[in-house]
């Protein structure tokens, strides 16, 4: 093997005892060699008129040597010396020996005398080194250069044909279907590629050898017969033809990359105008929403029923757990694809993208936190309603319970205060009378109080704004204004009464007794059977649990009350004895009181009769209260473990964000499954929600077993999903900036480590003045020359970072940095940006100059290009983008229909309606 394959541009010669070795190894190279060496330079001498017969006699007096070089160098070499003495030809070869050593080529080995004398091997070698110098050392591909390059060329040129498989420059040539597939890959029309056998190398090697001379104008440099009569090729002889086919299709490579290069600019241009549009679109979408939701959160018209308000409540169930949780993921997606577009802009070298008036990312985030806020209050004033009209239907029910008895109460007591009969009845008569009016004067009194509580009831139904105020107050006015008649006819009539008491002796004490027990004992019965049916409305077990005590305490003061009852209809029946022992005509009435001992009894069976409807209603809510009870431990165990875990996530979000270690793929691929196994937690929020749902149905509105609320869950897991999008959206975009920008991953570390470094409170940013430490710290000198970067920081930088992070920062150009960084003027600078801005200063991106020379190669070197031009080398859609938007070209050399492809590129890079 040749020692050619290792060299780097500038000494890819090694000394020529190699072509000794060589040639003597296998003297069918030298033959190859001489036959391949000279059609290459009969190639380019008969550019001059000349040619050569025999390699080594027609370059001895080295004037054709000269020559050739003149024409493949497109340089002027010394006068030859026109001399046929051998002094003469030395000094010729060694003018051209002299140029060929200015290009930078070491010859070894390689004197004039033995070019003048005819060496063989040493003409050979000089002549591989002109070739390998002119026509293979400036051939690059994809970053390699010279015989890598042309092999890499001939392997991506090649790849697409079966049964070609190119590793080298001799053996992989010899079945002639790699010179075959060569061609028919520019020129497709010269060969029918599918009628090539691969054992048929001759008829291969001859159809390229001859297509080639006769379509490409390259000289036949080999014979198929040497080719496939060697066991391996001269790698010289295949390398300086191969050459040859390089070089003729390279015109058609330089157009092939420029159109390649327009399709990508024009590619990414389309690709952030759809991305801009779909963000309108988005944004405009969102805010609509947003403007159509808040005025019905803020409508606070209260309802008059229960159930029209439990019917708003469900309505805002539906709100939170069916039309907001899709409209949070259109926020987060797109802040996703803001920040997407931002970064490919950066990427591209194109201007950062501005929204349009009212629809920038803060816009939307300042809307959204308003509708957030009307929720809220929406939330509470719902609830609040609620627990008012449950409150208010309580105290209407108890208002005319109370109103009810009252006025059954009150019923005939004007006619009977009203009645005369005092003026006709006996002393005894009027005794009675009056004892009766006292009787009545406490049952009067005894109701007071409930006037009072009715006059209560109906005042608190004002202050809540209960909706059937005017009945409820109507009502009680009446009620009141009896009331108040009924106290001035008492007092009337028992100054009548007083009036005529000296007239009357007697009376049964015995009746008055009756009535005077029996009076209070009837109100307790009274005040008994309302307390008993009396509805109860609680929130809370120990609520019920006090109402139960109360009524076994009621139940307990049954038996004395019993006796009491028994004491009063004995006084009765003593009455009753007494007027039948004595034949009293008392006509069976008791005059002092119009309770009778079946009325007594009557309301005594009532009682006792209500009772155990009393326990049964109270068992019945205490079942309910456990039940309630069981809902709030239930919910309050999964919220005490959702919480936290909820707040743990987020915390290791933050670190993960700030820590990361391992390459960017290993930093995405841990993002997402750590996304994953959030996503995958869904279920249990969901039971939770289930658990709320069943809470706010059985109308539970406080909970002591937990501090979190649904709410509080609810955002804490929305924030949760919303952090590690926006965690991996930075990684792929980190990623994408790397890639384009070709940064390492020792780059990435180094400005993750600094950035981290400077990012002293962990939140993600830094200010101005710790950016520009974190850049004097990279080695980036910001001072009043914004070119100016140092790579290293002096003991003065170090003491300024660590003091005052003042380091010689000019203004201006600090401002110019922190405008790209920083374009929303938010005061932080985010990791994300902080990358940008590296890649930017470490990069070269595609630039409106090199755009502008590509357009120029397809237009044949014109100031201007034509439609059909532009149809002919680009895809149709990319041709008809550029033709609606080029301008017409007005210059002198004008044509119909030239387009400005100058301007055009200029507007790529800068602002413009594209």
């Amino acid at each position: 093997m040749d020692h050619y394959d290792s060299q780097q541009t500038n000494d890819y010669m090694q000394p020529e005892e190699d072509w000794d070795r060589d040639l003597l190894l296998d003297p069918a190279w030298e033959k190859q060699q001489r036959k391949t060496f000279t059609a290459w330079c009969n190639s380019h001498l008969r550019k001059a008129g000349t040619q050569i017969e025999n390699i080594e006699e027609d370059f001895r007096d080295g004037l054709k040597l000269m020559l050739l070089l003149e024409v493949i160098s497109g340089e002027r070499l010394a006068k030859p010396e026109r001399g046929k003495m051998r002094v003469h030809k030395i000094s010729n070869v060694n003018k051209a020996l002299d140029f060929i050593a200015s290009k930078g080529v070491k010859l070894v080995s390689i004197g004039a005398e033995e070019i003048v004398d005819g060496n063989v091997k040493m003409t050979l070698g000089m002549i591989w080194t002109i070739i390998l110098r002119f026509a293979i050392q400036d051939i690059s591909v994809e970053e390699t250069s010279a015989k890598e390059g042309l092999l890499l060329w001939c392997q991506r040129k090649t790849a697409p044909y079966k049964n070609v498989n190119i590793q080298n420059f001799h053996i992989s040539w010899k079945d002639g279907l790699g010179f075959c597939a060569l061609i028919h890959r520019h020129r497709p029309e010269l060969i029918d590629y599918g009628k090539l056998r691969k054992d048929d190398p001759l008829t291969n090697l001859n159809t390229a050898f001859d297509v080639a001379e006769k379509y490409l104008d390259i000289p036949k440099m080999l014979d198929a017969e040497d080719i496939v009569g060697t066991a391996r090729p001269d790698e010289k002889a295949i390398m300086t033809y191969v050459s040859s086919f390089y070089h003729a299709f390279s015109g058609a490579q330089k157009a092939e990359t420029a159109a390649n290069r327009i399709c990508k600019v024009l590619a990414v241009n389309q690709e952030n105008e759809q991305l801009m549009e779909d963000y309108e679109k988005l944004a405009s979408d969102l805010l609509e929403w947003i403007r159509r939701t808040i005025p019905w959160l803020e409508n606070r018209v209260p309802e008059n029923t229960m159930h029209a308000m439990q019917q708003k409540l469900e309505d805002f169930r539906d709100y939170r757990r069916l039309h907001k949780p899709p409209k949070v993921q259109e926020k987060c997606q797109l802040e996703i694809n803001f920040n997407t577009l931002q970064t490919k802009l950066r990427l591209s070298n194109r201007p950062a993208f501005m929204p349009s008036e009212g629809r920038m990312v803060s816009d939307i985030n300042n809307a959204w936190g308003c509708l957030e806020q009307v929720e809220k209050g929406y939330e509470e004033w719902l609830l609040n309603e609620i627990r008012r009209l449950e409150r208010l239907d309580h105290l209407a029910e108890k208002f005319r319970q109370k109103a009810s008895i009252h006025e059954a109460w009150t019923d005939g007591k004007e006619a009977m205060l009203r009645q005369k009969d005092y003026e006709t009845a006996t002393l005894s008569e009027i005794k009675a009378l009056l004892k009766k009016h006292e009787a009545f004067e406490s049952d009067l009194a005894a109701h007071q109080d409930r006037v009072e509580q009715i006059a209560a009831i109906a005042q608190e139904l004002n202050e809540l704004d209960y909706y059937d105020s005017p009945s409820v107050n109507a009502r009680c006015q009446k009620i009141c204004d009896q009331w108040d008649n009924l106290g001035a006819l008492t007092q009337k009539r028992r100054e009548a009464l007083e009036r005529t008491e000296k007239l009357l002796e007697t009376i049964d004490q015995l009746y008055l007794e009756y009535a005077k027990r029996a009076a209070p004992f009837n109100n307790w019965m009274e005040g008994a059977m309302e307390d008993l049916q009396d509805t109860f409305i609680v929130h809370t077990i120990e609520e019920i649990q006090g109402l139960t005590t109360a009524h076994e305490q009621f139940k307990a003061t049954l038996p004395d009350a019993d006796k009491e009852r028994l004491a009063i209809l004995g006084i009765h029946n003593e009455v009753s004895k007494i007027v039948q022992t004595y034949h009293v005509n008392m006509a069976g009435t008791n005059p002092y009181t119009t309770i009778t001992p079946q009325e007594i009894n009557g309301k005594w069976d009532h009682v006792r009769q209500l009772v155990p409807r009393r326990d049964q209603a109270l068992t019945e809510e205490h079942a309910r209260q456990q039940h309630n009870e069981r809902l709030r431990k239930q919910f309050g165990a999964q919220a005490n473990v959702i919480g936290p875990w909820i707040q743990t996530k987020m915390e290791e979000i933050g670190r993960i964000s700030i820590e990361m270690h391992g390459t960017l793929e290993d930093q995405l691929s841990h993002l997402r499954q750590y996304e994953k196994s959030i996503v995958n937690y869904k279920p249990k929020i969901d039971q939770l929600e289930g658990d709320h749902q069943l809470i706010q149905e059985a109308l539970i509105f406080d909970n002591k077993h937990t501090n979190y609320t649904m709410e509080h869950i609810r955002v804490g897991w929305e924030q949760l999903l919303t952090t590690i999008a926006r965690t991996i959206n930075e990684v792929e975009n980190q990623i994408l900036t790397r890639d384009a920008k070709g940064i390492s991953q020792e780059q990435m570390s180094e400005f993750r480590a600094s950035f981290n470094h400077f990012d002293r409170d962990h939140s993600g940013t830094l200010g101005p003045e710790e950016f520009k430490a974190c850049l004097i710290s990279l080695g980036y000198d910001i001072g009043n020359d914004p070119q100016k970067k140092t790579g290293m920081m002096d003991t003065d930088d170090f003491r300024a970072c660590l003091i005052s992070m003042g380091y010689n920062m000019g203004e201006a150009e600090f401002a110019r940095i922190m405008s790209i960084v920083d374009p929303n003027r938010l005061g932080v600078v985010t990791f994300q940006a902080f990358i940008d801005f590296m890649s930017r200063e470490t990069a070269d991106t595609d630039t409106a100059d090199q755009v502008m020379a590509s357009f120029k190669i397809l237009a044949g070197d014109k100031n201007y290009i034509t439609m059909d031009e532009l149809r002919r080398e680009l895809p149709p859609d990319q041709a008809e983008y550029c033709i609606a938007r080029m301008a017409p070209y007005t210059g002198p050399d004008a044509v119909p229909g030239a387009l400005d492809y100058m301007s055009f590129s200029t507007a790529l890079y800068g602002e413009s309606d594209l």
